[in-house]
C-alpha cells in the first residue's frame, strides 16, 4: 500500500464527519461567511467588493456541496422555498 492509499484510508472518516457537521450547521456557517465578508469589505473600504462577493459565493457553493452530498439528487442542495 502506498502513501496516498494510507492517507485516503485515514482521511475517509474525517471527510464524512465534516459533511455531517456542515449539514447540521450550514446556516451558521453561511451566516459566519457573510459576517466575515462584510468585515473584510469594510476594512478594505469596498476596494475588493466584487472579489469578496465572488469568493463568498464560491465558499457557500462548496459548503452546499459538502453538506448535501448524500441527499437524493447528488451534490446540489435541495431547492428552498
Amino acid at each position: 500500500m502506498g502513501l496516498l492509499d494510507n492517507l485516503k484510508a485515514k482521511l475517509g472518516p474525517a471527510k464524512d464527519k465534516v459533511g455531517d457537521l456542515a449539514q447540521k450547521n450550514e446556516g451558521k456557517i453561511a451566516e459566519g461567511l457573510d459576517k466575515v465578508a462584510k468585515v473584510v469589505d469594510s476594512k478594505t473600504h469596498g476596494k475588493y467588493s466584487d472579489r469578496i462577493t465572488s469568493g463568498t459565493g464560491k465558499a457557500k457553493d462548496a459548503l452546499g456541496k459538502i453538506a448535501h452530498k448524500d441527499t437524493p439528487g447528488g451534490t446540489t442542495p435541495p431547492a428552498t422555498s
